[in-house]
């Protein structure tokens, strides 16, 4: 099978764009693991499009989180997590399961299970997990979230994420 040139800039293209969408995506939920500045939040709103809109979506997350349009409101949302005490002691998103589809040259889409774990400064800690489904739109040669959706798949409650107790590794200089 012969490919053309076209067709291999075609692909390459492909590639680069879903890895810019994975770049995307890893920035937002890096940034959202330290909601600790108003300057962070600015960066994140910053991954947004103009006209973005973020919202949870599902029975729960329709009511806890809500629906916001605009990057304005998108990053006034992520202020309401700034706060003194912090509002997360420990925060940390993972991603997995991704799926990502270039629609057009200028538009995508991309599906992902997240996992939240998170202890409150305020006390408890806490697992979520959730699918979030986003579609990106190029401006100025640059990938952003156009619309953000949050599904919640699971919550519950656990004792604590971090233990004081002893780290158990091999002691290597006992060999």
């Amino acid at each position: 099978m012969t490919i053309t040139e076209q067709e291999m800039r075609l692909r390459l293209s492909r590639l680069e764009t879903e890895q810019s969408l994975k770049n995307v995506m890893s920035q937002y939920m890096h940034l959202c693991d330290d909601l600790s500045s108003l300057a962070v939040t600015e960066q994140i709103s910053q991954l947004f499009t103009e006209d973005a809109v973020w919202e949870g979506i599902g029975e729960l997350y329709k009511h806890k989180l809500g629906k916001y349009q605009g990057r304005q409101a998108i990053q006034q949302m992520m202020q309401g997590y700034v706060r003194t005490p912090p509002h997360f002691s420990i925060n940390v998103h993972f991603l997995c399961s991704e799926y990502t589809e270039v629609i057009s040259p200028t538009s995508a889409y991309g599906r992902w299970k997240m996992l939240q774990t998170s202890t409150f400064s305020g006390g408890g800690s806490h697992l979520n997990c959730a699918e979030l489904i986003v579609t990106f739109s190029l401006i100025n040669n640059n990938w952003l979230i156009n619309h953000f959706t949050t599904r919640n798949l699971f919550s519950r409650p656990i004792d604590y994420l971090n233990s004081d107790k002893n780290l158990p590794v091999p002691d290597i200089n006992s060999q």
